[in-house]
């Protein structure tokens, strides 16, 4: 069994509901969550102008491999209405694998750990709360190290502290 860390966020729609939609959804075999993070509401990054988004992060126990892992994540985007129509729109859904134990890997279609990962506060405060202490492969540092040496967080806030009860 291997530990991944997922980024969860949403745009449109019941956003909560679409993010537990997702955490339902991907918790089956061979996927068992272990954590949650609380909800941060946070400014979109990039793409065009569009609504705040919820965030959040979770762990999870898996028996997949990492690509595996990464289509089970689309597919359950897909399921829950994801459509891919300009990068880094609005959206559904949005699930990114973010760890997968220390696996350093860059394919066409996989990078981990994420390489966006120690740029987006809105990753890096949700992840901090469930997994702080996890190093981020090819740094040196873990996920709290790279939190406190950014500046401070703005458009991040606490939205929910507990949310998900799957």
């Amino acid at each position: 069994m291997a530990t991944a860390c997922i980024g969860l966020g949403s745009n449109l729609g019941d956003r909560s509901a679409y993010l537990t939609g997702a955490l339902l959804a991907l918790e089956r075999e061979p996927v068992s969550l272990i954590s949650v993070s609380p909800l941060y509401e946070t400014a979109p990054v990039g793409g065009p102008p569009q609504d705040h988004f919820l965030n959040a992060c979770a762990s999870v126990d898996t028996a997949l491999p990492p690509t595996a892992l990464l289509r089970r994540l689309q597919a359950v985007e897909a399921a829950l209405g994801r459509r891919r129509l300009e990068r880094w729109g609005p959206r559904t859904i949005d699930l990114d694998l973010l760890l997968y134990d220390e696996v350093l890997m860059r394919t066409p279609v996989l990078e981990l750990p994420h390489p966006r990962l120690a740029e987006r506060d809105f990753v890096l405060q949700p992840l901090s709360v469930i997994a702080p202490h996890i190093k981020v492969p090819g740094t040196g540092k873990s996920v709290l190290q790279i939190l406190v040496e950014r500046p401070p967080a703005a458009g991040v806030r606490l939205y929910r502290a507990f949310w998900y009860s799957g």
